[in-house]
């Protein structure tokens, strides 16, 4: 459990799992495990209680570039509640591979991958440059669901549950 215990030490508590909100349907794993890999749906920010958090808005425009980065924390404590609850134990990512974020910036925004380092700079402190270090991309899109600033999906590599 040395993942959680890192947790504690940031002062991070994962958020329960994801509650779509009302009348949302989603007929989807939002993990899927095939071999040793584990793909990991677009995830939204968390509240504690699973349900999409805020701030809602663009990046450039309702939403600092300051509120992104932490709205891509935040949507890493989601994936790593959304793993925890597939896998059973986090220590089970033996290697973060690709990460792709996607940030719901105004047409004139340009700074995507400041916004979705709050994602990348939380896998890094957990699981370090050897096992946390991941291929990524940070795209701006027109809108995304429920007017959310940032969705990240991933995919890592996992050991057998022993």
């Amino acid at each position: 459990m040395q993942i959680e215990a890192k947790l504690e030490e940031l002062g991070l508590k994962l958020p329960r799992p994801i509650q779509a909100p009302e009348g949302v349907r989603l007929p989807f794993a939002f993990v899927r495990v095939h071999g040793n890999r584990a793909y990991i749906s677009g995830h939204s920010p968390s509240n504690p209680d699973g349900s999409v958090a805020g701030p809602f808005g663009k990046v450039g425009a309702e939403v600092s570039v300051e509120e992104g980065y932490q709205a891509a924390q935040s949507v890493g404590l989601a994936i790593l509640a959304s793993l925890k609850q597939e896998l059973g134990d986090l220590d089970r990512v033996v290697a973060w591979l690709r990460v792709f974020g996607m940030v719901n910036a105004t047409p004139d925004f340009t700074n995507h991958p400041s916004v979705i380092n709050g994602f990348s700079d939380l896998i890094l402190k957990l699981y370090g440059s050897e096992a946390g270090q991941h291929a990524r991309s940070a795209v701006g899109m027109a809108s995304l669901p429920f007017n959310i600033p940032v969705e990240i999906e991933a995919e890592v590599e996992i050991r057998p549950a022993s």
